[in-house]
């Protein structure tokens, strides 16, 4: 398995050059040459097989040229150890968990995958890795937890100050070792922008073995699929066709569920659920890719004005928005409807959303109301722990979310966090300090 650049498909690379890379040399982003379908067999068996057994039939193939099977039996029993629930609200809408990790976000699944390959690569080649994340949120998170205490690995998070919620700076900020949090005066956006310019410094590249845990990174891309097998797996009805709909923000998640089409699994529309941050939707609509700033809101990790995934979508299409548009529905929606659907959702089904799920859920709503899709089967992606949110939920709906206890533990904790300026020139004497 051979990867390429979104931005020049005759120069390939190897998993472990893409992994270690983050970022193509010509600041594209790594698609692998070939998306394998799996086997008839494991697509008729997918209800039968537990979440685990997926992982290893669809990891397999983008692994095993670099990769024992032991090593990659090994990988997914150590990166997936909890549990991914398909909750029914009614016969046919369903709510995906995908909060049951260490960071009770969806996150984990991508950070925990990359964090095992990164740490076999840097046994066998003996590397000091230098891994930037740029993070609205819940990624950071993640990264931090799933490649805390690793050896040979040093995590610098970048995160927006003032945009993201108390228990996600305390994720981020509380666990030291090799992990260090750069709170930066600016947004999401100026983040990620720091985070590519580094990747694109030749004289820093030549200093630092530098490498991103982003969604930018095909290690974290690549088990987003995973759990799409699985939810459509343990749907009831097997005749009926069905929708999933997925929070959006940097797109990786979506482009995770499409990995998951081409791969054999059945899903038959995607549907991208936006808040006020909706350069994709304007996309969907008009074909045009117009980046804008940030608008803050409650649904802050997608908070995301100019997401690195659209490339790879364009990539998947042939950069054909006609098939773009076929293939997803979109829709975005303000904080006073998020809001809502938070208290609706609870008066109706007794289930509490966090803010970007009920965003997908509004989204899935107008989706069946325009396309008339009643009887099909539908899973909303619930992306993270609604006590994560907690504030926003009891305003919504009035319901106090008790914190999980790792959780608790996290929030008695010191924040940790190096306050920095926005402008590359000082992150980068930073970095190199």
């Amino acid at each position: 398995m051979r990867f390429y650049s979104t931005k020049n498909r005759s120069q390939t690379f190897s998993l472990k050059e893409a992994i270690l890379q983050g970022l193509a040399p010509d600041g594209g982003l790594f698609m692998p040459e070939a998306i394998p379908r799996l086997a008839d067999q494991v697509i008729n068996n997918l209800p039968e097989m537990t979440f685990q057994e997926i992982a290893l039939q669809m990891a397999r193939p983008f692994l095993q040229q670099d990769f024992t099977e032991t090593e990659i039996e090994r990988l997914i029993t150590q990166a997936f150890d909890f549990g991914v629930p398909l909750v029914p609200l009614t016969g046919e809408l369903f709510v995906l968990e995908l909060f049951h990790g260490p960071t009770l976000a969806f996150k984990d699944f991508g950070a925990r995958f990359m964090a095992r390959l990164v740490e076999l690569i840097t046994q066998k080649e003996n590397k000091e890795l230098t891994i930037l994340v740029a993070t609205s949120g819940d990624t950071g998170s993640a990264v931090a937890h799933a490649f805390y205490n690793k050896n040979n690995v040093r995590v610098i998070l970048l995160y927006p100050s003032g945009m993201v919620s108390e228990i996600q700076e305390k994720q981020l900020t509380t666990l030291g070792a090799n992990v260090t949090a750069l709170e930066i005066e600016g947004t999401f956006d100026d983040c990620q922008r720091l985070v590519k310019q580094a990747f694109s410094d030749k004289d820093l590249r030549r200093k630092r073995n530098l490498t991103s845990a982003n969604s930018i990174n095909i290690a974290r891309l690549l088990p987003q699929a995973f759990y799409y097998a699985h939810a459509v797996g343990r749907l009831p009805f097997k005749d009926r066709p069905v929708a999933i709909s997925v929070p959006s923000g940097n797109l990786g998640n979506l482009t995770g569920g499409l990995i998951a089409r081409r791969m054999g699994v059945a899903i038959h529309q995607f549907v991208a659920g936006m808040n006020a941050n909706d350069v994709f939707l304007q996309y969907l609509t008009s074909g045009r890719f117009t980046p804008r700033i940030v608008r803050p809101t409650i649904s802050n990790a997608m908070d995301v004005g100019n997401p690195s995934n659209f490339f790879r979508i364009l990539d998947f299409f042939e950069h054909d928005h006609q098939r773009i548009k076929s293939a997803i529905y979109g829709a975005r929606f303000n904080d006073a409807w998020t809001r809502l659907a938070i208290k609706q959702a609870f008066e109706k089904y007794g289930y509490i959303f966090d803010p970007h799920g009920a965003v997908g859920l509004l989204a899935m709503e107008k989706f069946v109301q325009d396309c008339k899709a009643e009887n099909w089967q539908k899973i909303v992606l619930e992306t993270a722990h609604p006590a994560k949110f907690k504030d926003v939920v009891k305003e919504s709906c009035g319901q106090e979310v008790q914190n999980p206890p790792r959780l608790a533990e996290t929030l008695q904790k010191e924040k940790k966090a190096i306050l920095l300026d926005k402008d590359y020139s000082i992150f980068k004497e930073w970095l190199l300090s």
